[in-house]
């Protein structure tokens, strides 16, 4: 640079003629040229280093907002395969307990049924027996009343009076045809 100053300074050559030319004042240049360095050198000192350096900052709060966003989605992704795992394992259990409710509902039925069977044989047996009491009964009485008759019968047929041996001996044989 102070080559193209003593160049400039310098009366001959061509610089001398382009600066003859064009009416360059030289110490208005070179006045106006440390006056520019001075403000160069004032703005880089008090406006471009704290730009650039609120640049830096804002770049490294930019990294580090994409570190934390790569941070956040793996965190997202884990706790999505996490609550994946738990619902599964939730469906899983919920399967597990309704094949279980159904096996108990299945077991209860089937004691169900066989109570209800067994009260039904009991049932069923204890008519039997109430018909077969109740036939015996029937039958005990139709016999006397048969022998009743048998011997009533008699007595108007033969026109005596039969004795209690002969009474009892008649409904004996009424009892045995009606029995075979």
């Amino acid at each position: 640079m102070t080559q193209f100053i003593t160049l400039a300074a310098s009366e001959g050559g061509v610089v001398g003629d382009i600066a003859k030319t064009f009416g360059v004042n030289w110490q208005l240049f070179i006045s106006q040229l440390i006056a520019f360095f001075i403000v160069a050198l004032l703005l880089k000192k008090f406006a471009y280093k704290p730009v650039l350096e609120m640049l830096e900052q804002r770049k490294q709060r930019i990294a580090e907002a994409e570190s934390n966003a790569e941070k956040i989605k793996s965190e997202l992704a884990e706790t999505e395969a996490a609550r994946d795992k738990i619902l599964n394992e939730a469906r899983t259990q919920a399967n597990k307990l309704i094949e279980e409710t159904r096996s108990a509902a299945a077991e209860l039925k089937e004691a169900k049924t066989q109570e209800a069977i067994t009260s039904a044989e009991t049932i069923i047996s204890k008519a039997q027996e109430a018909a077969s009491a109740e036939r015996d009964k029937l039958m005990s009485e139709l016999k006397q009343e048969v022998g009743r008759l048998v011997v009533e019968t008699t007595c108007k047929v033969t026109g005596k009076v039969l004795t209690a041996e002969d009474q009892q001996r008649l409904i004996n044989d009424a009892n045995k045809e009606i029995a075979a």
